[in-house]
């Protein structure tokens, strides 16, 4: 006969789950202890039962080859109403709460129960650690204490994980939070493209690559045509417009591998890795082309590039100058065109 469910019962699972412990891989600390309790009480069988709306389920079981059964045939239902006391029942076929119920008329043949509720800190009841014979018989004032004091160790257990769980989770929400305000820092704010922080660092680390394993490695330098007069004209306003306008449509250009800053002012750099001379030409009058054909609020907007290869820079400072001073030329060999380094 099943027990009438406790009055908490919606907080009761809830507190259950969590623990977040049902159907997890067994554990030898949870092993340790049923072990023990079967030793002490000398019972067959020995289990940390939880129970959810539907089921026992054992987290940890000694001589019984099942990992749960159905909540109807479940002792500790009856357990979950007396959290200060033990459900003991010394011959199940004198208790009219058991003497038909399925585990005793059949396999395992349960004649003997004794379980010890676990009891959190709030005072709900997740289940039981118990023991189980198949011939009736009476537990002694010491294993009873002894089965009680395992209880608490198996709560300990519950309480280590429930904590552990707590700090996961704070770590998680650290590191994401964390990489936030790293974004944030390497993000330039009116653009949402990198800033010139996080250039430094990713033109390094692909130039010192391309050093090592002698890859190709490219880059782009990009200047809005005549932006200050734009700005005068229309406004800054508008101007900020623009540069966000350009920056999406290099960022919706670019590549898997692709990296894509603002360098300052109305400048962009692309970083174009395992790209050789040849690539980037081709990289940057395809942007160059779409900026010019772009639809823009108040006037046309062209851009200058310049390009360079890695070859025989110093240094990635080295390379990004030598794009710099492409741009300087493609502006005055009258703007809206690419040239590459000399």
């Amino acid at each position: 006969m099943q027990a009438v469910p406790p009055k908490n019962e919606i907080e009761r699972l809830n507190a259950l789950r969590e623990y977040r412990i049902l159907d997890t891989l067994p554990e030898q600390a949870y092993d340790d202890i049923t072990h023990l309790a079967a030793y002490i009480c000398q019972t067959p069988i020995a289990l940390v039962s939880l129970i959810d709306e539907s089921r026992q389920w054992f987290k940890s079981r000694v001589g019984l080859d099942v990992s749960e059964t159905p909540l109807m045939d479940a002792f500790c239902t009856h357990a979950l109403l007396r959290p200060d006391d033990m459900l003991a029942v010394n011959d199940t076929l004198n208790d009219p709460r058991f003497a038909d119920n399925r585990l005793v008329t059949g396999a395992p043949y349960i004649r003997f129960y004794a379980g010890v509720p676990l009891v959190t800190q709030a005072g709900a009841v997740l289940g039981t650690l118990c023991v189980i014979d198949t011939q009736p018989r009476d537990l002694d004032a010491a294993a009873k204490s002894a089965l009680f004091r395992l209880g608490r160790q198996v709560m300990a257990q519950l309480e280590l994980r429930k904590t552990l769980l707590t700090l996961q989770r704070a770590d998680q929400e650290l590191n994401r939070l964390n990489l936030a305000l790293t974004e944030q820092t390497l993000t330039d704010p009116l653009t949402q493209v990198h800033n010139r922080r996080a250039l430094e660092h990713s033109l390094t680390a692909e130039w010192e690559r391309a050093f090592r394993y002698s890859q190709p490695l490219s880059l782009l330098l990009l200047d809005v045509d005549d932006f200050k007069s734009y700005n005068d004209t229309y406004g800054h306003q508008a101007g900020d417009q623009v540069l966000r306008l350009v920056a999406a449509i290099i960022s919706r250009d670019a590549r898997q591998p692709d990296f894509v800053a603002r360098y300052g002012g109305e400048e962009f750099v692309i970083v174009l890795p395992e790209t050789d001379s040849e690539g980037a030409l081709q990289i940057a009058e395809r942007v160059r082309y779409k900026i010019e054909q772009a639809s823009w609020p108040h006037r046309p907007v062209t851009v200058s590039v310049g390009h360079a290869s890695y070859g025989n820079q110093a240094d990635a400072e080295a390379m990004l100058k030598q794009a710099d001073q492409a741009m300087y030329r493609a502006k005055q060999a009258g703007r809206n065109c690419v040239m590459g380094a000399l």
